[in-house]
């Protein structure tokens, strides 16, 4: 009910008064559904800010405004350092008149998504502040006035269109009657509570409510999250109860949707590296081969490229043991040991992940759960900061850029040291490892998923990533080299990012914009 009628007549009351020796010093805009005027008289400031958004349109009255210094616009010049002369509202209209010296006058037409700011000189508009409501051009201020006949003979006659009849109540009004049982009631209880409610309207409190729509300003009895009298404070009270609202749902639903993002990217890489530990776990043992080989070295023939033994450690059930033929027995069984070790500090490097993911993933969910239980502005935008502050220090210690195609995950190295610790450091053997072909450029590496291969598309999508990050990034096509990561290495005293690389396939892609 804040631009219905019975609100806006005692505030153009309240302005009329507040308004007497002011000034028009300040009109202009820097939000396209946003004007703001500022009223003077020497002493103090009087702001009168509108805005006619697609989810609200209201009037409100801040104690200050700062203008910014970009983007505003100055509007309706031809009204600033003009007086006011008086404010009053149209009969039965949702519409308030400031009016100017000079004939001139501001009207405040409260008319929902066709609310505007109209600027007239005498009877006729000379300009608009929404310039898309073409139909305000044709209005004339001497025909805003609206007449309804409250006499009691007119009430009898119209008992069929009394919503047509009394077009000021609206929606709210007529509901709050048929709630009192206005629709079952006699002809003369019918007059009765129209008349009470009259009474209501006509000497208003101000009530902030939350209904089933969110915040409104009402001006009948029921519960409120606060009572007014002062129809300015009232208003702004609504307004900044309403746009912290609508704040708080709309920042509140972007943390949220942010964190459990986040949450179920680490829980997929929780899955995941369960997944490959538990293929590690499953395997024999290369230190058992080792010590199976160990101890049958008089058995095995030199040049053997497999040999079967009796397991020891799996109640002497035969075992078949690969073999390299070109190394002796006891060189094999040094190839299982640091396949061993090499295996041991992968499994710890997967636990240490698991156990890193897992905390991460708790604090996601204390977040989550505070998050999703406060209906504070101010924490909302205190979880939201410290999560953008996580993922922006997280970003600057990561070597790479993380993309995720298709299930596979993708690291771009950010420059060249970085490079090499992706790929180093991060990238394990059986990854995928890509780069631009002859040119220098950002290495890039698939991330394995254990027993599966990289499908064509995943490679393709990767290769363009690596073309664009590269001094090929104009060109329409790039070359673009992959292999195993196991067949990426360096050599002492070469420069960052700079490598050799065995047994490549080459791709062709085309060059993506990113």
């Amino acid at each position: 009910m804040h631009n219905n009628y019975y609100c806006l007549l005692p505030l153009s009351r309240t302005l009329h008064k507040r308004l007497q020796g002011f000034t028009l010093v300040s009109c202009f805009s820097q939000f396209r559904d946003e004007l703001v005027m500022e009223f003077n008289d020497s002493r103090q400031s009087f702001f009168i800010k509108v805005t006619l958004g697609q989810e609200l349109q209201c009037l409100s009255f801040p104690n200050s405004f700062h203008r910014a210094r970009k983007n505003s616009v100055d509007l309706f010049n031809g009204l600033l350092m003009k007086a006011v002369k008086g404010v009053r509202c149209f009969d039965n209209e949702r519409s308030i008149a400031l009016e100017l010296e000079g004939g001139q006058t501001i009207v405040f037409k409260m008319h929902g998504l066709q609310a505007n700011v109209i600027w007239f000189n005498g009877d006729v508009v000379e300009d608009l502040f929404q310039q898309r409501i073409e139909n305000d051009r044709a209005l004339r201020l001497s025909q805003l006035n609206r007449h309804i006949d409250w006499s009691r003979e007119y009430f009898d006659q119209h008992q069929s269109d009394l919503h047509a009849s009394y077009f000021t109540f609206g929606k709210r009004v007529w509901k709050y009657l048929d709630d009192k049982g206005f629709q079952a009631a006699t002809v003369d209880t019918r007059w009765k509570l129209l008349n009470d409610l009259r009474q209501i309207l006509e000497d208003p409190e101000f009530r902030i409510m939350d209904s089933d729509q969110g915040i409104v300003l009402s001006l009948l009895p029921g519960e409120a999250l606060k009572t007014l009298i002062d129809p300015v404070d009232a208003l702004n009270e609504f307004f900044h109860s309403r746009t912290s609202t609508e704040s708080l749902g709309k920042e509140k639903g972007q943390l949220l949707s942010a964190l459990k993002k986040k949450r179920n990217q680490a829980q997929a890489y929780i899955d995941k590296c369960r997944e490959k530990l538990s293929g590690l776990d499953s395997r024999e043992s290369f230190s058992q081969r080792g010590d199976l080989i160990m101890a049958n070295m008089q058995n095995i023939p030199v040049g053997a490229s497999k040999v079967v033994l009796t397991n020891f450690y799996n109640d002497n059930t035969p075992i078949e043991i690969k073999l390299n033929p070109e190394l002796t027995p006891q060189k094999n069984a040094e190839v299982y040991y640091r396949k061993s070790r090499n295996q041991q500090i992968e499994i710890k490097k997967i636990e240490e992940a698991i156990a890193t993911k897992s905390a991460e993933v708790t604090s996601l969910d204390q977040q989550i759960l505070e998050a999703s239980s406060t209906e504070d502005l101010s924490t909302v935008r205190r979880l939201a900061g410290a999560h953008q502050k996580i993922v922006a220090e997280k970003a600057v210690s990561l070597p790479y850029r993380e993309y995720t195609f298709k299930g596979f995950v993708i690291r771009v190295g950010r420059n060249a040291e970085a490079n090499d610790e992706l790929t180093l450091k991060y990238a394990h053997k059986d990854d995928l490892w890509l780069h631009a072909k002859d040119v220098s450029g950002s290495h890039v590496v698939i991330v394995h998923h254990p027993g599966h291969p990289f499908p064509k598309d995943v490679i393709t999508y990767a290769a363009q990533l690596a073309a664009y990050h590269s001094k090929r990034r104009t060109e329409s096509l790039c070359p673009v080299a992959y292999t195993l990561k196991k067949y990426v290495r360096k050599r002492k005293g070469d420069p960052a990012g700079a490598v050799v690389v065995e047994r490549e396939e080459v791709v062709m892609v085309e060059v993506a914009s990113q």
